[in-house]
């Protein structure tokens, strides 16, 4: 590993600190801003906080990984910056500096022990699986969620709604196998399954499968895949990140591809920045460019095909919820909004302020559910304000965010992915 990689994982660059001229036109784009009213809370509050620490002036305090760690990395503050500051590269470089410092909390320590050497493990995952598959099965989930006593022992009254179910059977199956196209062969496309994804999110996964196989497209799951590393890169674990990347660019640069997709916001914003993350790597550099050159949403891939509109209608009204790392980190808002309006029969309402978080970032409703319940609140009254009876998005993170948000301030709305809905009206009656 070069030294420069090692140093760098240390804190932000000089040169990515200075693109901040401190004007705070990102300040009303700021969820934590626009909740608190805090400078320190805010982005330019946050960046001037790193400029100290990297200059020496303070220390990586109690106080600096409290302001940092509140931040959700949504990073609607760089769509808001007229200088280009990247911020989420400063976040993220900022929190690899804290953990270097190794002065994270207690609750963040022991939250990144129970879930990180799982999402990295399809054994672990798979035994997981089947512990959220019975938690719900033998009713204990309705036990727990109706007892005020039970949650508030086991202090998870706001994480409770948010335990997603298992879906059998697990998509695990279906990783290493390759789907033919229908109608004819157009594209040849690798998919990435995500990691929790292959349990919560199995039938969203089959239904991605099915939408690029009416669209032309062969399937292939390279069968070493593994989890993007985005948990690991928002939460600065930055080494973690890398052997990960260069695991996933060795599964996939084996074969000869059109595209390489994904239908995770989340995880396609990370695998856009291998690039970034491996620069400095003199074996995977390379490499990781040419990976990040065939990466696509799949939003952002169907939109830029001759989509088959062979679909039946869906007599549906939809909202779209604008996934952060879609909509601020990719740039893409227009894709699935088009989408959507091709389905017959569906009529599209705008959210207001649809591009603003909804507080799932991560493991961030977990750790810091206070904001995130915050936040949530205010994105379902613009949901509400629609009168849509589906939001829909485009990140799985953001599904069981909203999901959890449906049940407590919502009017009974489905929440469902934009590939969903297309794979529904591609299987309905003509």
């Amino acid at each position: 590993m070069a030294v420069s990689e090692t140093k760098r994982a240390a804190g932000p660059r000089q040169f990515d600190l200075d693109h901040c001229v401190h004007c705070g036109l990102c300040l009303n784009a700021c969820p934590t801003y626009r909740e608190l009213g805090l400078e320190m809370d805010s982005p330019r509050g946050r960046v001037y906080q790193m400029v100290q620490v990297a200059s020496g002036a303070i220390p990586v305090s109690d106080s600096y990984v409290r302001h940092l760690d509140l931040c959700l990395a949504c990073r609607a503050c760089e769509t808001a910056c007229p200088s280009g500051v990247h911020y989420g590269r400063l976040i993220e470089d900022a929190r690899a500096g804290i953990e270097q410092a190794g002065r994270r909390p207690l609750r963040v320590r022991i939250a990144r022990a129970l879930l990180f050497p799982i999402v990295t493990s399809r054994t672990l995952l798979r035994i997981a699986g089947y512990g959220l598959w019975a938690y719900h099965a033998t009713g204990l989930s309705a036990l727990v969620s109706h007892s005020a006593a039970l949650k508030s022992m086991l202090r998870i009254t706001r994480i409770e709604p948010l335990t997603p179910e298992a879906e059998r059977p697990f998509f695990f199956g279906k990783i290493g196998k390759t789907f033919p196209a229908e109608g004819g062969r157009r594209y040849r496309v690798a998919f990435l399954a995500g990691c929790v994804a292959n349990i919560c999110f199995a039938r969203l996964n089959e239904a991605t499968v099915r939408v690029l196989q009416k669209n032309g497209c062969e399937v292939v799951l390279p069968a070493k895949q593994t989890c993007c590393g985005a948990l690991h890169v928002h939460s600065g674990l930055r080494e973690q990140a890398r052997k990960l990347a260069r695991q996933n660019i060795d599964a996939f640069l084996s074969g000869e591809w059109d595209a390489i997709i994904t239908n995770a916001a989340g995880c396609g914003s990370t695998l856009k920045e291998y690039g970034e993350l491996l620069e400095d790597d003199p074996k995977y550099a390379e490499r990781a460019r040419r990976f990040v050159a065939l990466v696509k949403d799949v939003n952002e891939f169907l939109a830029s095909i001759e989509l088959n509109r062979e679909m039946g209608p869906l007599p549906l009204t939809v909202t779209y919820q604008d996934s952060c790392h879609l909509a601020h980190g990719q740039k893409i808002r227009v894709a699935p909004r088009d989408l959507l309006k091709a389905v017959p029969g569906l009529r599209f309402e705008e959210m207001p302020l649809s591009d603003q978080c909804c507080g799932s970032a991560g493991v961030y409703n977990i750790v810091q559910s206070e904001m995130a319940a915050a936040v949530l609140t205010k994105k379902m009254q613009a949901a509400n304000a629609t009168g849509a009876e589906v939001i829909a998005t485009a990140n799985p993170g953001c599904m069981l965010q909203l999901r959890a948000g449906a049940k407590l301030h919502g009017r009974g709305q489905r929440v469902a992915h934009v590939v969903e809905l297309l794979d529904e009206a591609y299987r309905a009656p003509r």
